[in-house]
C-alpha cells in the first residue's frame, strides 16, 4: 500500500529555514505528481507548491521564492526547503502524491501524516 511518511518539521525563529522531506513507497515515485500542502490553526488546507512528473514545478504566491521543492527519483523522496520563515508559515505540512500515475489534476491522492512546523 502506498504510504508517505514526512520528517524535517521543527520550531524555528522568524527568518530561519528549514527543510522538510517525505518518503514514498508502495508506487513508482518518477510516474506521479507530487505536491506539499498546508493547515495552519483554523484554516483550511492549503496548496503549498507541486512538482510535476516532468519536474515542473507550483509555488503558491505567498511562498514564491522563500520555498524550493525537489525530488530525489533513486531515494523515493520529496523535499521542501524553506527559507526566510514567516510566523504566518506555521502549521502541519502534508506531503501529497497524486492519485493516478501520469495523470493531470489528480492532486492529492495520497497523504502523509503531516509534520508540525512552527515559526515565531
Amino acid at each position: 500500500h502506498v504510504q508517505l511518511v514526512e520528517s524535517g518539521g521543527g520550531s524555528v525563529q522568524a527568518g530561519g529555514s528549514l527543510e522538510l522531506a517525505c518518503i514514498v513507497s508502495g508506487l513508482t515515485f518518477a510516474e506521479y505528481d507530487m505536491a506539499w500542502y498546508r493547515q495552519a490553526p483554523g484554516n483550511e488546507c492549503e496548496l503549498v507548491s507541486t512538482i510535476g512528473t516532468d519536474d515542473s514545478t507550483f509555488y503558491a504566491d505567498s511562498v514564491k521564492g522563500r520555498f524550493s521543492i525537489s525530488r530525489d527519483l533513486p531515494a523515493y523522496s520529496l523535499y521542501l526547503q524553506m527559507n526566510s520563515l514567516r510566523p504566518e508559515d506555521t502549521g502541519i505540512y502534508f506531503c501529497a502524491s497524486a492519485a493516478t500515475a501520469f495523470a493531470i489534476n489528480s492532486l492529492p491522492g495520497y497523504w502523509g501524516q503531516g509534520t508540525q512546523v512552527t515559526v515565531s
